[in-house]
């Protein structure tokens, strides 16, 4: 049985209502919404009330020029497909629409059947559109791990990784670039630890100056220390029977080190100033974005604590890495964002998301967070479009492929593999939710088994 059709709103602006009743007869499918407006401005209006998912623009209507036209309804939302209609076509000038975000480009007097076919055409993008955002919810609940997002065969070797050692850890090293998730890391173990119910404490050991570090990791007892009038529990102690995650421990001091050492060997700590131990039962996450082995070599970090903590290690991937894990993120952070920030916020412009494929995230996801943070704070319709994105990311030099071979920019890039992305995602997903049965995958896409068959061959998924 084929999914029901999803409801399509569309506009018609065009210069009598005869031909805007005539063109909604002809154009007229199940689930389509098709409403009329004889006039620019009033049809204008009506896009901002109504929301249409297309418009169908009769440009001898538009007071101002017929680019500005599009672009006032682009602006509003640049998903909305728009169809122009005009009695001066030219090549160029329909070249020229379609770059600024025109669907189709069609001259009067329209042929109805073409028309029609035109539309049917526009109708099933959006309603794949809508499909697809419906898929990618659930792919979306199915892919998180304890605060986590992915897809890929880098993260759900992380997540296995993550679910294998957190029973039975004693220290872990969490090593991988600056914004990959290393604390994420840290605070998944200690959840699926014994110890889940007891504190997980941080500290940041290249945050903290090299003479108060000691006395934070171990503590101190009056008088250690100019100016101290009572005794202060270290961190160490704070998260007994728990877990401390010591981030970036590649800027731990050497005389530091030692004694941190001996507190992970014998389980018990001496806080500064006294000669009393203190029994410990603690687990301990360190993070590193440094090469420890380096460090050793320039006698920077101690060779036994490294033999100490690195028994087990985990490795963040980078998003270079996990590429096919980028609009899991993206639609992530959108909604994450959309709910914080009170707006209605949907998805990613298509011409967005090329641009977001194209930039090489040396930040990675840390520095995507911020960047969709921001679009989604700057952005004000239903939608985040290319304007909304942060200057250094619409203006990166990305290698574009043409057929001159030149490198173009991030505007220009080819959005091919971009896509072919997006619809294997999409297959994939069906697959999964139908159990590997094709002809319920290919219903849930609303395509036929045999273009199910083709598709799944040109991704190679079995």
């Amino acid at each position: 049985m084929p999914p029901p059709l999803l409801r399509v709103k569309v506009l018609a602006i065009l210069d009598t209502l005869d031909t805007a009743n005539e063109i909604s007869e002809v154009c007229s499918q199940d689930g389509l919404e098709i409403s009329a407006a004889t006039a620019f401005e009033v049809g204008l209006e009506r896009v901002f009330r109504e929301h249409p998912q297309i418009v169908l623009l009769d440009l001898a209507l538009a007071t101002a020029n017929g680019m500005e036209a599009l672009e006032r309804i682009a602006a509003f939302d640049p998903d909305i497909e728009v169809v122009l209609m005009t009695d001066r076509y030219s090549a160029d000038s329909a070249m020229e629409a379609i770059r600024n975000g025109a669907s189709d480009y069609l001259s009067k007097p329209v042929s109805l059947a073409l028309l029609r076919d035109r539309v049917g055409k526009v109708v099933e993008a959006v309603r794949q559109r809508q499909r697809a955002l419906d898929i990618e919810s659930e792919l979306l609940a199915a892919c998180r791990f304890e605060g986590m997002i992915g897809r890929s065969a880098a993260m759900w070797e992380l997540f296995t990784r993550i679910r294998r050692l957190a029973p039975h850890f004693h220290t872990v090293l969490v090593t991988g670039a600056a914004g990959t998730g290393k604390e994420l890391v840290a605070r998944a173990l200690h959840r699926l630890s014994p110890v889940s119910d007891g504190r997980y404490v941080v500290c940041d050991c290249s945050a903290v100056q090299e003479a108060l570090l000691e006395g934070e990791l171990f503590g101190y007892v009056k008088g250690a220390f100019a100016g101290t009038t009572q005794d202060k529990m270290g961190l160490l102690e704070y998260a007994h029977n728990g877990t401390l995650f010591l981030d970036e421990i590649g800027g731990m001091p050497v005389k530091t080190q030692a004694k941190l050492l001996h507190a992970l060997q014998h389980q018990e700590i001496h806080r500064v100033g006294s000669h009393t131990p203190h029994k410990i039962n603690v687990r301990v996450i360190a993070s590193t974005n440094h090469d420890l082995t380096a460090l050793i070599a320039q006698e920077r970090f101690r060779k036994d604590l490294y033999d100490e903590i690195s028994m087990y290690q985990i490795r963040t991937p980078s998003l270079s890495e996990r590429r096919e894990d980028l609009s899991l993120l993206e639609c992530y952070f959108v909604r994450k964002f959309s709910e914080q920030y009170q707006k209605s916020i949907r998805e990613i412009t298509q011409r967005a998301q090329v641009l977001l494929a194209g930039y090489a995230w040396p930040g990675n996801v840390r520095e995507l967070h911020s960047a969709v943070e921001s679009a989604c704070v700057r952005g004000k319709g239903g939608v985040i479009d290319v304007a909304d994105l942060p200057d250094h990311i619409r203006s990166q030099p990305v290698p574009a492929t043409s057929q001159n071979g030149q490198t173009g920019r991030a505007s220009e890039v080819d959005e091919d593999l971009f896509l072919d992305r997006r619809e294997r995602l999409l297959l994939a997903s069906a697959l999964e939710r139908s159990g590997g049965n094709q002809c319920q995958a290919a219903r849930l896409l609303g395509i036929s088994r045999d273009r199910m068959r083709s598709k799944m061959a040109k991704h190679r998924l079995r």
